[in-house]
């Protein structure tokens, strides 16, 4: 027998084509092209945040939030202030901390599946 599902249980069908309705990033922000990125929350856990982002091709800075993501689809590289470099791709998982600053170097549209707060 089985159970019904409960509404909140599934929280995507398919993260890896879901729409994030891309917007462009700050001019400040971007180091190189033309990048754009979504997001999309999936879940709240007291005060953390799970959901989606994706940033298409391009470079761009951000000062970052506690957070771990691990990387659905894509390529690139994120470049912290101390010098330290990680390539980014399919199955990476990074830990990311409030106030760190960042650049995003992405040369395949970057989608990540994150864990907020």
């Amino acid at each position: 027998m089985t159970s019904p599902t409960a509404p909140d249980r599934l929280l995507g069908a398919d993260l890896l084509t879901a729409n994030l309705g891309h917007e462009a990033l700050p001019v400040a922000d971007v180091v190189a092209g033309a990048p754009t990125a979504g997001s999309r929350p999936l879940a709240e856990l007291g005060d953390v945040e799970v959901g989606i982002w994706e940033m298409s091709e391009g470079a761009a800075r951000d000062t970052e939030v506690d957070e771990v993501f691990v990387v659905l689809s894509g390529a690139g590289e994120v470049r912290f202030e101390d010098g330290e470099a990680l390539a980014l791709a399919p199955g990476v998982a990074v830990r990311l901390r409030a106030g760190e600053r960042t650049e995003w170097t992405v040369t395949a549209p970057l989608r990540k599946v994150y864990v907020a707060r």
